[in-house]
């Protein structure tokens, strides 16, 4: 399909307008106006591009792109590297940041929730809606311990996580929010959430944890935002036709 068709099919599924985002979403490098082969990723990364080069990959959709707010303009050094690999052949990357941790069935937050088993759902903002909220609150049909949990979490993510546990209670309200969102605890103390799942962990947030009396989990920035990615590979496969293939550059963090 033409890169034109592409971008607009991504833009009506993720609606990228509705955020106020640190980076622009959509077209970042253009590459080819013919687009038939897609690789997706976590972060736009050397690794990353240098793979999609072997795949032959026409565009690569990123969660992590590039342009950051407050990052230097100049495309010097490893972003001239980046970009320069991208230029020379010919591929196109797009990158969408909060509108692929929203959506409500192909994004991150969502792609976490599912795995885990969450019903009931609702956005982590009280009164946003669910597609536009960055993070979510949901159940699990049945409550468990803090060890069994953990376990479920790990299984999901595919790694060891963080889990600061204080209390005995039993498990069933979940709030979540993937990469590195551990700032809302507090929201989701105040949304009655048992636990508290995210990508990172800072010096305050087990404080605020044990504090506020809600478990609290950092299951990996990387970890937690694969979801998204792979969903899209899915979605550009199977409902447009499309060659396109999840790529996981591992990264512990």
């Amino acid at each position: 399909m033409l890169r034109s068709e592409f971008e607009l099919i991504l833009n009506q599924t993720l609606s990228p307008n509705r955020f106020k985002d640190y980076a622009p979403n959509g077209l970042q490098v253009e590459g080819k106006k013919e687009i038939c082969r897609v690789v997706t990723g976590v972060t736009a990364s050397q690794a990353l591009i240098d793979k999609a080069v072997e795949y032959k990959a026409d565009a690569i959709f990123v969660h992590h792109g590039y342009f950051w707010k407050g990052e230097s303009p100049q495309i010097t050094g490893m972003k001239y590297k980046r970009v320069s690999a991208l230029i020379k052949n010919d591929i196109n990357l797009y990158g969408y940041h909060l509108p692929l941790d929203a959506h409500p069935t192909l994004g991150n937050n969502a792609g976490l929730a599912d795995g885990i088993g969450l019903v009931n759902r609702v956005g982590l903002q009280a009164g946003v809606p669910l597609e536009e909220a960055i993070g979510l609150v949901g159940e699990l049909e049945e409550a468990m311990n803090a060890d069994q949990f953990k376990g479920l979490v790990e299984k999901v993510v595919d790694r060891s996580v963080l889990f600061e546990c204080v209390n005995d209670n039993k498990i069933q309200r979940v709030a979540l929010c993937t990469g590195g969102a551990q700032g809302y605890i507090e929201q989701a103390a105040s949304m009655g959430a048992d636990v508290f799942i995210t990508g990172e962990v800072s010096e305050q947030t087990i404080h605020i944890a044990r504090e506020m009396g809600i478990h609290f989990i950092a299951a990996g920035h990387h970890a937690t935002e694969r979801f998204g990615a792979q969903s899209i590979a899915k979605f550009l496969s199977e409902d447009h036709g499309l060659e396109a293939t999840f790529i996981d550059i591992d990264n512990p963090a």
